[in-house]
């Protein structure tokens, strides 16, 4: 999912969509812990997915003290 796309949603929909991505990479690991993940690059890009929501939370943060 790219940045832009994160940027219009609103703080509850991107706490959402976090918890949704932590559920996917638990699940992207318990798959390749039992040898049945097709695709062991998308471990990777969910992480950068979360890593993506979690600095716009942050920066969401920051704007909020500063304003």
């Amino acid at each position: 999912m790219k940045a832009s796309e994160l940027r219009k949603l609103s703080q509850a929909e991107l706490d959402a969509k976090l918890l949704e991505l932590k559920k996917e990479l638990f699940n992207l690991r318990f798959q390749q812990a039992i040898n049945q993940l097709d695709n062991p690059m998308r471990i990777s890009a969910v992480k950068k997915d979360i890593a993506r929501v979690m600095t716009l939370i942050r920066e969401a943060q920051l704007n909020g003290q500063n304003s």
